[in-house]
């Protein structure tokens, strides 16, 4: 199994586990486990063995869920990206500079903030904001549409 195989079973893999055990019915088992767990403190005289079980299995299940999480949040994430990539490119008055945005260094989007939070007090204070505020050749990026406008024929 290469790792193109391997990648794909993996994200099948946490794409199932992920939508299960945020159901109800995972939530339930998790509760009868600790009822369970918890009933049978008095039986095994609250031992440290007794104790570890639950430990050990919750961090197991916690660590092993922290990647599972994190695949599914990453696959998400970029599929939302790409939609909005999509919209922005679809969209007339849209600038295709936005396009990508997410790859921008962090003091790149803070100024890109900070832009449309002076174009938000502009419009609460009554002025009309107008576009969205062109980037500056500082943040742009160099991509072929940069400061082109999108149209729906594209």
């Amino acid at each position: 199994m290469g790792i193109v195989e391997f990648e794909k079973s993996f994200a099948l893999f946490a794409s199932k586990v992920s939508k299960w055990t945020g159901s109800s019915a995972a939530f339930c088992i998790a509760v009868l486990f600790i009822l369970g767990w918890s009933i049978s403190g008095p039986y095994f005289g609250f031992s440290p063995n007794w104790q570890m079980v639950v430990n050990t299995v919750t961090t197991i299940a916690t660590f092993l869920m922290v990647f599972v999480i994190q695949n599914s949040q990453n696959r998400d994430g970029l599929a939302l990206q790409i939609k909005l990539d999509e919209i922005i490119r679809a969209v007339g008055k849209a600038q295709n500079s936005f396009i990508d945005l997410e790859d921008h260094s962090q003091e790149e989007l803070d100024e890109i903030k900070d832009q449309f939070a002076r174009l938000a007090v502009k419009a609460r204070n009554g002025k009309k904001p107008g576009c969205a505020p062109p980037m500056n050749s500082k943040s742009q990026r160099k991509l072929s549409t940069v400061g082109t406008k999108s149209s729906a024929a594209d």
